[in-house]
């Protein structure tokens, strides 16, 4: 038996490869099938429902810089300490002191505000098009559960550098909170971990930005592009569709 038979038929390689790798039409379907990256894009799409003019590339422009934003934040959780005392010293000793690490954290700051810029670019282009419209309604609830993720991304974020900026900025937005009706008062207290912007309420959005939302954001993410898969690809928006001379019509689940 030649090297190549070898690796393909030993036990190892086929409990990864399962379907093998031979150019047939059923090994092509079960690569889709078993891929969930694949799986995620719609089996067939108008050709025009890709023009810049129709998407402008929003959504996958998006997702590229959620990208950027957890490359870098992994980097800079090595030089962060989550701590009143420590927090800022790191904040000035990365501007200042490491190397690149005014380059890092720019790197992290200014994708974060552009993916704000983006997500609200994107549900804009999407409320214009009048692509929110049936069988598309519960992806745009998805859509805007999203856009509310990621302004509580770059909102847990604005904490964590702890100077006076951060430490007021966060006390006006928590105040505001205080002042909703019945649940104003505990959601504060559950936000800052106590009455005041303190030790505790560093260390709540350290976790909300570092862990809880990101991991939120992904599945959100995944979820989202899942469903423009059932509902029969991209929306290309009535405008598209009668300049065509008819009405697009999407996929059933």
């Amino acid at each position: 038996m030649k090297f190549p038979e070898q690796i393909s038929e030993n036990r190892v390689w086929r409990s990864v490869v399962r379907h093998g790798v031979r150019a047939s039409n059923r090994n092509r379907a079960m690569v889709v099938m078993e891929s969930m990256v694949l799986h995620l894009h719609p089996t067939k799409v108008r050709r025009r429902s890709l023009d810049f003019s129709n998407t402008y590339f929003l959504g996958a422009i998006s997702i590229i810089l959620f990208g950027i934003l957890t490359v870098t934040g992994l980097l800079l959780m090595l030089y962060y300490h989550p701590s009143v005392p420590q927090a800022y010293d790191d904040m000035k000793e990365l501007q200042f002191t490491v190397g690149n690490g005014r380059f890092l954290r720019n790197l992290h700051r200014w994708p974060a505000h552009a993916m704000v810029f983006v997500v609200f670019l994107h549900m804009l282009r999407v409320f214009y098009h009048k692509t929110y419209r049936p069988p598309r309604e519960f992806n745009w609830v998805i859509g805007v559960v999203l856009l509310l993720m990621t302004l509580l991304l770059s909102y847990t974020g604005y904490l964590l550098p702890w100077d006076q900026l951060a430490f007021w900025g966060v006390s006006v937005g928590t105040n505001m909170v205080k002042a909703m009706p019945v649940l104003g008062p505990k959601v504060r207290f559950l936000l800052l971990g106590g009455n005041i912007v303190g030790e505790n309420a560093l260390l709540r959005f350290y976790v909300l930005h570092c862990v809880l939302l990101p991991l939120a954001v992904a599945f959100g993410i995944a979820l989202h592009m899942w469903r423009v898969r059932k509902d029969g690809g991209l929306a290309r928006g009535e405008r598209s569709a009668r300049a065509e001379g008819g009405v697009a019509v999407a996929k059933t689940p």
